[in-house]
């Protein structure tokens, strides 16, 4: 029973990201890194991979070097691949790890846009089309299936060559904009996981 209560129990840490994360929304780029900078020295290079993966995510979208932005993504990356579909179901049961990847290789695509990098960004992009399977039907999932398709068209030369004064490659405007994907969905106070950069 005690184990029962432990698992339904809000994750703290969670909790804080989310609240940092809300700061980053408000406009407040400069404190939020710092407090998730804070965050992350808590959690450390071993802590939870759910939470590093998270924090990661976000992390990134406060960079101001796209190389920087890239970095932190990779770690988002590579902490949601420690992740098993059990431990995400832990947490929230209606989350998978495999839900993780076409937000993560999305923003990685993005990222490598920035950095003149086409053929990385190709390569993160076609794995983000192969995950997007595990996006559900709703608003969150039909925003991440768009940002792809226009990060394709993008690639392909077809599509918009820069976007608007402080877009991201991946990122559009528009009706049904949504904060930069992420694993779980949702968008600013409603974290429960990455939710990062406007598809």
């Amino acid at each position: 029973m005690a184990e029962q209560q432990e698992q339904a129990a809000p994750d703290a840490m969670m909790t804080r990201i989310g609240q940092v994360v809300m700061l980053h929304h408000g406009g407040d780029r400069e404190e939020a890194r710092g407090r998730f900078l804070d965050l992350w020295g808590e959690i450390g290079e071993d802590g939870d991979p759910l939470h590093r993966c998270t924090l990661a995510h976000y992390l990134a979208d406060t960079q101001d070097d796209p190389a920087d932005e890239l970095a932190w993504d990779l770690r988002a990356l590579s902490a949601a691949e420690e992740l098993t579909d059990g431990d995400a179901a832990e947490r929230h049961r209606s989350l998978a790890a495999r839900a993780f990847y076409p937000s993560l290789h999305l923003n990685l695509a993005a990222d490598y846009v920035k950095l003149g990098r086409s053929e990385a960004a190709r390569s993160h992009l076609r794995r983000a089309r192969g995950a997007a399977g595990a996006l559900g039907n709703d608003r969150y999932g039909d925003g991440v299936r768009a940002a792809i398709g226009r990060l394709e068209l993008r690639l392909d030369g077809t599509g918009p060559s820069r976007g608007g004064p402080g877009e991201d490659p991946g990122s559009v405007e528009g009706p049904g904009t949504v904060e930069r994907p992420g694993p779980f969905g949702g968008s600013g106070g409603e974290t429960l996981g990455p939710p990062r950069q406007r598809p």
